[in-house]
């Protein structure tokens, strides 16, 4: 049986070793017609990240008698990201992991390692320091967290159904900017309130993840300072590859739309 694989860097490559081993020689590499990038992009980490939560959770009951109120939250909420992630793994291709960054140590390390492993920061931590956490400050953590589920999932789904059909009742009406490539930018909606509302909303309920650890120690916001970092970060690259695709539009925009992830901060 023959085995094909990809042997032709498919997007932008040095020729440096260390870079192509780090970054990725590849954008998708296969064999015949198994994508690893796709593969290993959602379901390894992501049904990881919920396996250690879960062993955790049971780990914590065979030691208390019982999970407590904060694991239970933790867990609860983790779950519903990931499960909201799979259930919407189509939109995965339009990432920039997907579109952009090629395949290497990086995004196989963070796929398959960093994910599972630092993810499940919150529920480790309270393993080990258990948090007493009452009901009137849960109902508030889980506003907070049904807060930031409902901006993520909310400007994801328009980004998503605008860019299958702008002729859908649910997003028809919404003013847009014309391009040069003849597509078209949102400035209403979700995304007429900042430039990254999805990105809004995964840090806050990245930060409502922490709170049932309590505010004793750093570790368990971890997650929320690194996730900051990183979407900052990709905020940044996703505005210059902005710029150059669609140039004064983007301008025209960015005039209409001023605030990048945070109203009236950022």
């Amino acid at each position: 049986m023959g085995v094909l694989a990809c042997t032709s860097p498919s997007h932008y490559s040095p020729g440096n070793p260390i870079y192509d081993f780090f970054l990725g020689r590849e954008l998708n590499p296969r064999i015949c017609s198994f994508d690893f990038k796709y593969f290993c992009e959602l379901r390894p980490g992501l049904i990881g990240w919920v396996l250690i939560n879960l062993a955790l959770l049971m780990q914590e009951a065979e030691l208390r008698g019982s999970p407590s109120l904060a694991m239970w939250l933790v867990n609860g909420f983790q779950l519903l990201y990931v499960g909201d992630a799979l259930w919407h793994e189509e939109a995965v291709l339009t990432t920039m992991d997907i579109i952009h960054d090629g395949f290497g140590f990086m995004l196989a390390f963070g796929d398959l390692a960093w994910v599972p492993f630092t993810y499940s920061l919150q529920a480790q931590f309270l393993l080990y320091h258990p948090e007493p956490l009452g009901l009137p400050l849960a109902s508030v953590i889980c506003l907070i967290n049904a807060v930031g589920y409902y901006i993520f999932r909310g400007a994801n789904s328009q980004k998503n159904t605008f860019r299958k059909n702008p002729s859908d009742p649910r997003v028809a009406d919404l003013e847009t900017i014309s391009t040069a490539t003849g597509r078209r930018l949102l400035v209403s909606g979700w995304w007429g309130m900042v430039r990254h509302p999805n990105y809004l909303g995964d840090l806050i309920m990245a930060l409502a993840w922490s709170l049932p650890c309590g505010v004793s120690h750093l570790l368990p916001y971890f997650y929320l300072l690194y996730f900051t970092a990183l979407l900052v970060h990709r905020e940044a690259r996703d505005e210059q590859q902005c710029l150059q695709k669609y140039g004064l539009a983007w301008h025209a925009y960015c005039r209409r739309v001023p605030y990048r992830i945070v109203p009236y901060i950022y």
